[in-house]
């Protein structure tokens, strides 16, 4: 246990009070004002340090869950093997975490055979507390009403040196719980940290613990991951630290095998852009990221299934995309409502390829044409060839014409294209 600890002082830190949510001040206050240590904890602290805003602040304290409720008429008490307290202010709430000692030292607290964590509900003080936390970075305390921030760790240095360190053993660190690998490249690409000693070298050989992970759990992380505004610098880290593969084998193998490296270029491209519309406060949809992900794998399937059944192309890419998007759910989990809507975009794509205006009309006013039209961009802007390129320039001119010439516009193409596909036209149809 940490027996000497760095207290600094509002005056030598640069953490702005304005930028704390008032609501945790005001937790901070009450179960200090009840005779309880609270602090503010966590990546918030970090964040703040750094002059970034929180989207979360985390808080610990000597208080049980139970002691917690009693204090707040608002308070709900939620998990098992995290025993949590939410503060609620009409549907957010703050997330309340009582000191924890380590996980063998009670009998609410166990690991399995592999050293996973299974129980956790060990309280402690906050000495202790300190060695439960992941990296050293997170492991900084901050008092509000003080404007003190403590640190047992070393985590003000690391901080400072953009150097994430796990505390404790870092073998036995990842095999209690294995996501803390995924968080490792996760802090590495949204901060610019470098990975210190086995804090880095052992994700590698250790990667393969993964595999146990709950797949829901895996997919969270993976959103956390690509969509939280680094997703290009994460793709980077997870192929560079043999992590991808554990996450989207399907993603893996098309890499490994995209000689042309157009898939490459369409994936690196797709989370560039991702990481820009984060980055100037516009929305993002998992399904279009996982479309793209797993494209190269549902067309090439599509193909197949033509080539040997003799299907239309949109029968094809719907057959193509069940079984791809089978297969991804057996390691990452993705909602049904969001692989429906990956479907869609999927399937719409040969639709792209048709000139009649009354084709064109139902295409453009369907509720996922502006995703599956950013997806036939994406797939002209990687090379994926010319027929995609013809039917991107072509819709973009489509959408940009005004409605009354619009017909003129697709009159001559249909015909062209009618004639040159005719006796195919019928089997799509």
């Amino acid at each position: 246990m940490p027996e000497q600890y760095i207290l600094l002082p509002a005056a030598e830190h640069s953490i702005d009070p304005d930028a704390i949510d008032p609501r945790s001040r005001d937790i901070i206050k009450r179960l200090q004002k009840a005779g309880f240590q609270a602090y503010l904890v966590g990546g918030c602290v970090r964040d703040l340090l750094l002059g970034h805003q929180p989207k979360d602040f985390d808080i610990a304290t000597s208080a049980h869950p139970e002691q917690v409720r009693k204090l707040f008429s608002s308070c709900r008490l939620i998990g098992r093997r995290f025993r949590l307290a939410h503060i609620y202010y009409g549907r957010d709430y703050i997330e309340v975490a009582t000191f924890r000692a380590p996980h063998d030292t009670g009998q609410q607290g166990s690991v399995d055979a592999q050293g996973r964590i299974i129980h956790d509900n060990v309280y402690g003080t906050l000495e202790e507390d300190v060695w439960r936390r992941d990296f050293t970075i997170n492991a900084l305390f901050y008092d509000p009403v003080s404007g003190e921030v403590l640190d047992y760790i070393g985590g003000l240095e690391d901080l400072r040196a953009r150097r994430l360190r796990l505390i404790g053993d870092p073998q036995l660190r990842y095999r209690e719980d294995p996501v803390r690998m995924i968080r490792a490249l996760r802090f590495a690409a949204r901060l610019g940290c470098s990975l210190d000693g086995e804090t880095g070298h052992l994700i590698r050989p250790m990667a393969n613990l993964l595999d146990a992970v709950a797949p829901a759990r895996l997919f969270d992380e993976l959103l956390k991951l690509l969509h939280g505004g680094y997703g290009f610098r994460s793709l980077q880290l997870l192929e560079e630290y043999g992590v991808l593969g554990f996450l989207l084998p399907l993603t893996d193998e098309s890499l490994e095998l995209d000689q042309s490296g157009c898939f490459r270029r369409l994936l690196e491209t797709a989370l560039q852009n991702t990481d820009q519309r984060i980055s100037e406060g516009k929305s993002v949809m998992p399904p279009f990221l996982f479309a793209v992900l797993l494209w190269e794998q549902v067309r090439v399937l599509a193909d197949e299934i033509m080539e040997e059944e003799g299907c239309p192309e949109v029968q094809a890419l719907n057959l193509a995309a069940g079984e791809i998007i089978s297969d991804q759910v057996q390691c990452t989990a993705i909602p049904r409502r969001f692989s429906n809507i990956t479907r869609e975009i999927w399937t719409l794509q040969p639709r792209f390829s048709y000139r009649e205006l009354r084709r064109a009309n139902t295409l453009f006013n369907n509720q996922r044409f502006r995703a599956s039209y950013d997806f036939l961009a994406l797939r002209a802007e990687a090379g994926e060839g010319e027929e995609v390129m013809a039917d991107y320039r072509w819709w973009t001119e489509f959408q940009q014409a005004r409605p009354d010439d619009r017909a003129a516009l697709c009159a001559p193409s249909a015909r062209k294209r009618r004639k040159k596909r005719k006796n195919k036209s019928r089997q799509e149809d």
